[in-house]
């Protein structure tokens, strides 16, 4: 009788995921992203689906903070949450400056915007043609042109 090897015996190894089912993580986890970016009062969230038109990720998603100081603590508190839930971020850029911060979770990439500095990028209109995923998204989280950021 041959011996089998131990690591064929591992039930923890991972298993093959069908690609139906990675999309469904990868859109659980970009709403999970927003949600954890509203709990920090972030303004006009907007989750972009790119999957079928963007090699490197799935879901880009978008959020405005208020001032420099909240784009840092939104970026923070995302990277957290994220983080407790077992992604791992890939990258992180422009953070701790509050203008911008963007993380990278693999299928998910969340933009942290300043919000006049959202407005000049405008990420959304590169993105035109992808469809938009419906969100909940809270009265207060959204701008009007009255709220003081408008002449910013």
């Amino acid at each position: 009788m041959r011996a089998v090897p131990a690591r064929a015996l591992r039930t923890d190894a991972p298993r093959p995921v069908s690609s139906a089912q990675a999309q469904r993580e990868a859109l659980a986890a970009a709403r999970a992203a927003i949600e954890a970016a509203l709990a920090k009062k972030a303004l006009l969230p907007v989750l972009i689906d790119v999957s079928g038109l963007a090699s490197y990720t799935d879901y880009i998603g978008i959020v405005s903070g208020r001032s420099d100081r909240q784009v840092d603590a939104i970026a923070e508190h995302v990277h957290n949450v994220m983080r407790d839930s077992g992604r791992r971020l890939l990258g992180r850029e422009g953070t701790r400056n509050g203008r911008w911060a963007l993380l990278d979770f693999g299928d998910v990439v969340l933009h942290v915007f300043y919000h006049p500095v959202r407005e000049v990028f405008d990420i959304e209109s590169l993105w035109i043609d992808a469809p938009r995923v419906k969100l909940q998204v809270p009265p207060e989280a959204m701008v009007l042109a009255s709220d003081g950021l408008a002449g910013l």
